[in-house]
């Protein structure tokens, strides 16, 4: 009889450690999968507070460059496709990203056009107005570069966490799957030809 309740009590520890490791595994994959969620929400927040000072800066250089419609018109359509393009943080594919960056980078190339045209109006780059939006969107640029770091760190933290043993046995049980990361755009590893003719 005490030899069955030696056995019943092993049985009951073990199955005890067992859910104790399932359940604190389970439970730390999805605070690690909520983090990347909200690392990515950050990023799409900040792209959008870009989109938010597009309007502002197409209207300010159409006041002293009425006749440089085509960029205008290049830069909100830009801001239209950019902001077209909405990610499920639960699917953060690479194939998604991928279009999310495409879009992105199709904005940031024609607000640069913008700037290019911006340069040939000495008074339009002395109009505070101007100047104040200017210096918001850098700074937002600035803003995407930091959320898209954090947000790379926290798919990093979490692809790391599910993918070492025994947890990548948890993580196939329950479905949790590698999130993609922002990666540098084509190109980005040359340096741009710079030459004053």
């Amino acid at each position: 009889m005490k030899k069955t309740w030696i056995i019943l009590a092993v049985i009951v520890v073990v199955a005890l450690v067992i859910y104790s490791s399932v359940k604190g595994t389970y439970n730390t994959m999805v605070t690690m999968d909520e983090g990347v969620s909200a690392s990515w929400a950050q990023v799409e927040n900040v792209y959008q507070r870009r989109a938010d000072l597009i309007p502002n800066l197409v209207n300010t250089v159409k006041g002293y460059a009425s006749h440089e419609r085509e960029t205008l018109e290049g830069v909100i359509e830009a801001r239209s496709k950019a902001t077209s393009v909405n990610i499920n943080p639960e699917n953060l594919t690479p194939e998604s990203l991928q279009q999310f960056q495409d879009a992105q980078s199709g904005l940031t190339s024609a607000l640069s056009r913008l700037m290019v045209v911006v340069e040939q109006y000495p008074d339009l780059k002395a109009n505070q107005n101007f100047l104040d939006l200017q210096a918001q969107l850098e700074g937002t640029e600035n803003r995407i570069a930091v959320e898209r770091r954090k947000f790379n760190e926290s798919a990093q933290s979490f692809n790391t966490f599910i993918r070492t043993f025994p947890k990548n046995i948890y993580a196939n049980i329950f479905g949790f799957e590698k999130k993609s990361y922002f990666e540098a755009e084509q190109g980005a590893e040359k340096a741009p030809q710079v030459s004053f003719d």
